[in-house]
């Protein structure tokens, strides 16, 4: 553990923007497994309203600067593309 205060601070402070990060990036997770699961099932309608709503986490967990822009572009266009192959 750290002696001087300002490094004590530091160390709660990054503990804590640590689990929130944990958590945005676990619900950005879940939120692809679930339309990976409607894929699956291949429920077009239930994957595209779950489309949107990972999208938005994702977009979400972007501009919060949990993930970079590349990353979130690169994981909307996968799933993207996936819910679009259902036809």
């Amino acid at each position: 553990m750290a002696n001087i205060k300002s490094a004590k601070k530091r160390i709660l402070v990054n503990a804590k923007k640590t689990e929130r990060n944990k958590a945005i990036k676990s619900k950005v997770k879940t939120m692809i497994k679930k339309v990976d699961s409607a894929i699956a099932a291949e429920d077009k309608e239930l994957a595209k309203a779950n489309l949107l709503v990972a999208i938005a986490e994702i977009d979400s967990a972007c501009s919060k600067g949990v993930m970079h822009k590349n990353t979130a572009a690169r994981k909307v266009s996968h799933i993207t593309r996936k819910v679009n192959k259902l036809a």
